[in-house]
């Protein structure tokens, strides 16, 4: 991958906007290290999933919207949000950051394994942590009542 990793919250990651299409993130990123099918009976939901392991994330295609690309799954170190790399800070940084850039706290929970979700619901970001440390990022586009999805400039 040529690019740093970066958030860009209800917009994509790096340069891949939400809705782009598989070919787009091959342009981008190259070929995918292990592409997976995921279902969801619960919330029908179907996903095609192209994990980049080496690079440190995982990009989900809705296949019930035309394979559209509609998340991430990150644990690289490097990723930047808001111009500052993520996982160096604690989670009253993350807190503070995204306060800082209008997205407010809406929910937490902590697991009975011990994984702590923070989540940020204006946004579509989720941070998980373990001991105290961040160890996955997910974030999406948002999702709508409609048939149709909406995907900001």
């Amino acid at each position: 991958m040529l690019e740093k990793p970066e958030i860009k919250l209800l917009r994509g990651f790096c340069s891949l906007a939400f809705g782009a299409n598989k070919e787009n993130a091959i342009g981008i990123f190259g070929q995918p290290e292990e592409i997976q099918n995921l279902s969801d009976d619960v919330l029908n939901n179907n996903s095609l999933v192209y994990h980049y392991w080496d690079q440190g994330y995982s990009l989900f295609f809705d296949i019930n919207k035309n394979q559209s690309f509609c998340s991430v799954e990150i644990d690289n170190k490097k990723t930047i949000l808001f111009e500052v790399e993520i996982f160096t800070l604690k989670e009253k940084e993350i807190i503070e950051l995204l306060k800082q850039n209008g997205f407010a706290l809406s929910d937490t929970e902590v697991h009975n394994w011990g994984e702590k979700r923070i989540s940020f619901d204006e946004a579509c970001l989720d941070c998980y942590f373990e001991n105290n440390k961040l160890m996955s990022v997910n974030f999406s586009a948002m999702e709508s009542e409609s048939p149709f999805v909406f995907f900001p400039n």
